[in-house]
């Protein structure tokens, strides 16, 4: 094979951004996707300017299945008034734009958001770990997240229905030889795992995808790290390879003080035998402060705030800068 051949088959592929939303209510996936890549934009604009060009021209895609939730929300008994959750969202992004230096998102800023209390910080810092260590977390992930219940449901078709859309994305995306970046947030990350699993093992999938991979899984405000979660996810029940997603190359996990949905804030060390098999090059934990206010109170499991933060820019600038491109010696053949 000649040099010429072989730069050929080591250009750097087109790269695409998949977006996986979590719980609750959700706007139209046009107004979802436009307010995600706004606070991936500003963050970006913010800290590392010389990357939004490269941002811009990478492919975004949403795996949006808010029609599915939002019904059966709306069957519970449930209100959303849509234009409010989306004009709350952009104000929220406004509020957060406005901090132009990296500092800023300190734990200083943090404690002094309007709405949080002691009580809160108690239930998020000490009582969610201690159940979360003797399996009952979960059920306070499916209080809080009740859509997450019916997900589990193996009467229902729901979390079938959720996880092909999420799957066709996914699969879309490697498909076309995209170098892929998906970046799932809350309740979003158990969907984004179970369909990776089953891209790797289920008989229905891994003869297609198995040997295709995703190149940088961004997880935010994950609740991964919960025991009862670890054993409902696709696998839980299995041992070695087969228990895990073989299908990803760099695993990021971003963690908020108090986001009760990631109350183990740590995956590193509950997926470390990913590691010992050899499945996944790298799995990095960080802490951040979520600096969101939504209606009026501190959220710190709000998207907006992971998407905008520091050290979401930096993995996300970080990827957008890898090229991976081998350069030959001069004069090899």
């Amino acid at each position: 094979m000649t040099v010429e051949s072989l730069k050929n088959i080591r250009e750097p592929r087109a790269r695409a951004m998949i977006f996986v939303h979590g719980r609750d209510f959700k706007p139209a996936p046009e107004e979802l996707l436009d307010i995600d890549i706004a606070a991936v934009s500003a963050g970006l604009e913010r800290d590392c300017p010389e990357m939004l060009l490269e941002f811009h021209s990478t492919a975004k895609r949403l795996a949006w299945y808010g029609d599915l939730s939002n019904a059966w929300l709306r069957d519970s008994g449930r209100n959303y008034d849509e234009k409010l959750d989306i004009g709350d969202r952009r104000r929220a992004l406004r509020e957060l734009c406005q901090l132009r230096k990296r500092k800023h998102f300190g734990m200083g800023r943090y404690e002094r958001l309007p709405g949080k209390t002691s009580l809160r910080e108690f239930a998020a810092d000490v009582a969610a770990p201690i159940l979360g260590s003797i399996g009952l977390a979960g059920a306070l992930i499916s209080r809080v997240a009740a859509d997450i219940n019916e997900y589990w449901d193996a009467a229902s078709d729901f979390g079938m229905r959720i996880r092909e859309r999420v799957r066709t994305e996914i699969a879309s995306a490697l498909e076309q030889g995209h170098k892929v970046m998906l970046i799932s947030h809350g309740t979003g990350c158990i969907v984004a795992y179970d369909v990776l699993w089953q891209m790797s093992h289920h008989p229905d999938h891994a003869p297609r995808y198995e040997q295709m991979k995703v190149d940088q899984w961004l997880t935010l405000g994950a609740p991964l790290g919960d025991i009862t979660v670890r054993r409902r996810v696709f696998g839980g029940q299995s041992k070695g390879r087969g228990r895990y997603p073989t299908n990803v190359l760099t695993w990021h996990n971003v963690s908020a003080e108090d986001d009760y949905l990631c109350h183990d804030g740590t995956l590193a060390d509950d997926y470390c035998e990913m590691l010992n098999l050899r499945l996944v090059s790298s799995i990095r934990d960080y802490h951040i402060y979520n600096l969101a206010v939504r209606y009026g109170r501190s959220n710190p499991h709000s998207s907006v705030g992971y998407l905008v933060h520091p050290r979401v820019t930096k993995i996300v600038a970080d990827w957008l800068r890898r090229d991976d491109k081998i350069t030959l010696p001069t004069g090899t053949s």
